[in-house]
């Protein structure tokens, strides 16, 4: 080989790797305790729907007017708050929302009228805030169903909280959430609407138990919703990566 063919060898660019660059894996989850997360399960339940109930029963069977038996009742709730703060030690981001509506609660049940139906009026005005909250939030860098979902996702450890964290850099993780904060916007402020026209209807009696049975049968249909939803998003996300490697 002449000395011009191999000065014009060295000068020839290398040819473009036109290879397909390795899809980016989501991560698996952690391990997380399967104990704590139940406990806490425990705990939401029976703070939030059972012990009210009970006080209530319990407090008007003691001759306490009906407000001051739905005020009574509604102290469960924070102790339930003060709780988990307390069990994780941290104040994130839930917990910053769950207080801030706890509050808003506690102020409408002091300047509002005083009357047992203008309390369980006062709950529609709470959970209609919270779904124009989702809606709101979707204007921002991450909804608030981020924020929930690495609450009940995870067990509050470094490491699972990291693992939510980065799953954000996805965009088929990024739509997910945004759909979710959406559907949970509307059905709330759907909930809000129904609950104030049952409160009109209904006897204080019923509504004392039924409001807190919606409360959850709401909350669970958006579970069931959420969990489905997730997991269909998260298949259809792995089939897009294997049919990115495999062209």
């Amino acid at each position: 080989m002449s000395a011009q063919d191999t000065t014009a060898t060295q000068s020839t660019p290398p040819a473009p790797d036109t290879r397909a660059a390795p899809a980016i894996e989501r991560p698996a989850p952690p391990a997380r305790s399967k104990g704590a997360a139940a406990l806490g399960w425990v705990l939401t339940i029976g703070l939030n729907v059972v012990a009210p109930i009970i006080t209530y029963n319990m407090l008007r069977d003691h001759g306490w007017s009906e407000f001051a038996a739905l005020l009574g009742g509604s102290a469960w709730p924070v102790l339930e708050s003060v709780v988990h703060l307390a069990w994780r030690r941290r104040l994130d981001e839930f917990a910053v929302v769950t207080l801030t509506f706890l509050a808003l609660t506690a102020v409408v049940s002091l300047l509002g009228a005083h009357s047992s139906r203008a309390l369980l009026v006062k709950d529609s005005g709470v959970t209609g805030l919270f779904g124009l909250l989702c809606l709101a939030t979707l204007l921002a860098p991450r909804p608030l169903m981020f924020y929930f979902g690495r609450k009940f996702a995870t067990d509050g450890t470094a490491e699972s909280t990291a693992w939510w964290n980065g799953l954000w850099q996805f965009e088929g993780f990024r739509t997910t959430i945004r759909t979710m904060t959406a559907v949970w916007g509307v059905s709330y402020c759907l909930e809000a609407v129904a609950r104030i026209a049952l409160a009109y209807t209904l006897s204080t009696d019923t509504m004392v138990v039924l409001s807190p049975v919606l409360t959850y049968v709401v909350l669970g249909l958006l579970a069931v919703w959420t969990a489905m939803y997730g997991k269909r998003s998260r298949r259809k996300g792995e089939e897009r990566a294997a049919a990115a490697a495999a062209g």
